[in-house]
């Protein structure tokens, strides 16, 4: 029996609960401007949240800057090789003491009034520090430092020094990352650039996006007709029984696309190489065996699913997407192209080459996406009369034998899988 598509009227006492149930969101999710304060200090401030891939920060000295909801960090490898992650604060006067993105340095020091500290947050000095002689201690002021967790190079910082074991929060999702990673085709993966954009919408707009199925063949249409017939038919998913999305536990989720590049390494030899590819193809032969010209060959298109990591990061096919909560109507997103760290040249510049074609700033994927989630969140302000709805494929929802919640991939059930995990956090004192 269908449910009723309406909720009441939110008031003080509304418990956070009710804004989410029988697969039904208020739109005060989207437009409340109170909800997305206790989101920030719920979730993003408490949970695991991805900053960095190893590759960033390669050497001693390497440091990436990052923001976990409003707060700026730094992510640094230090003299040790030990990676570390930094409150982007001086404890003097509060000024940041890091403004670029990226680089190498021998420590941070604070613009105002430089006070410097190593690569392991300690503050090594000040100036004039007769004046602090009776008053402080250096030890006692470091950069306060964050929990970190690191899984297949993935890096997660939380500020929540109590918070469980990062492998026990990525838990199913685990088994995904690794088969993510072997796009690298035996090579590690790297980072090689991002685009970096940013929409007028709620944060969790494009969390729903990642395992949705349901939407690309009509907001992607442009999309598949500027490629070629090989790689439209890849990622014709709508009908294809193999083509599921699985919900994986604390809100992360997976959506199989291309269910024979599930696993990468698993190959019969039978798959065709697309006709794009035959340069490469032509240029790796001389090189080296074709069994490894065909594995680097079918990875060029990344991974066959989306994984979802909540609350911030997607591994979505061939790129890292991550999103940033700027406000409750904004949104920063950045896509992280990814190569073959050692792998050849040609192959890793195809692979930015398609990265352009969808994720770029003047690719076919992401203006479409971003114009969609602005009309989501416009839609939103219609009030409580007007629900959300994330209930597709609960008529065909299963469990598979792993426990987890199993549907078609243009089912809602990664949306679904988010905002249990956010009704939990919100939940919590």
């Amino acid at each position: 029996m269908s449910q009723p598509l309406h909720f009441q009227a939110r008031t003080a006492e509304t418990a956070y609960a009710d804004l989410y149930r029988n697969a039904m969101l208020d739109p005060s999710l989207y437009t409340d401007p109170a909800i997305f304060e206790a989101e920030l200090e719920k979730i993003f401030y408490k949970t695991w949240i991805w900053v960095a891939h190893e590759s960033e920060v390669r050497e001693p000295g390497d440091f990436k800057t990052a923001m976990i909801g409003r707060q700026p960090v730094i992510v640094v490898r230090d003299r040790t090789g030990t990676i570390r992650v930094l409150e982007n604060r001086c404890r003097h006067r509060g000024a940041t003491v890091c403004d670029k993105r990226q680089g190498n340095a021998n420590g941070f020091t604070c613009p105002y009034h430089s006070w410097s500290y190593g690569l392991d947050g300690k503050l090594r000095g000040l100036p004039y520090s007769d004046g602090y002689e009776d008053v402080l201690e250096k030890g006692d002021l470091p950069l306060r430092s964050l929990r970190v967790g690191v899984y297949a190079g993935m890096i997660f910082a939380s500020f929540n020094q109590d918070i469980g074991s990062l492998d026990d929060f990525l838990g199913n999702a685990r088994s995904w990352i690794d088969l993510f990673m072997k796009q690298g085709a035996g090579y590690p993966i790297k980072t090689q650039g991002e685009h970096k954009f940013r929409f007028k919408g709620n944060w969790k707009i494009q969390l729903e996006n990642t395992t949705d199925g349901y939407h690309f063949p009509v907001v992607h249409k442009s999309f598949l007709e500027s490629v070629d017939n090989e790689t439209s038919e890849m990622l014709s998913f709508m009908t294809d029984e193999a083509s599921v999305t699985r919900a994986l536990g604390n809100g992360h989720s997976v959506m199989v696309m291309v269910p024979e590049h599930v696993d990468l390494e698993a190959d019969d030899g039978t798959e065709v190489l697309q006709a794009r590819f035959n340069h490469v193809i032509e240029a790796l032969s001389a090189e080296m065996p074709m069994q490894k010209v065909r594995r680097i060959v079918r990875s060029l298109h990344g991974a066959g699913f989306n994984l979802n990591l909540f609350p911030n990061v997607s591994m979505s096919m061939s790129f890292f997407r991550v999103l940033h909560p700027v406000s409750v109507s904004e949104t920063q997103i950045r896509h992280v192209a990814l190569g073959m760290d050692g792998g050849p040249e040609i192959a890793n510049l195809e692979r930015l080459r398609i990265h352009e074609h969808f994720q770029g700033p003047f690719g076919f994927g992401s203006p479409d996406d971003a114009e969609a989630w602005e009309r989501v969140q416009a839609g939103a302000y219609t009030g409580v009369d007007a629900p959300l709805l994330v209930n597709r494929g609960l008529n065909r929802e299963k469990v598979g034998a792993d426990g987890v919640r199993i549907s078609h991939s243009t089912d809602e059930t990664g949306m679904r899988e988010a905002y249990d995990m956010w009704k939990r956090m919100m939940e919590q004192q």
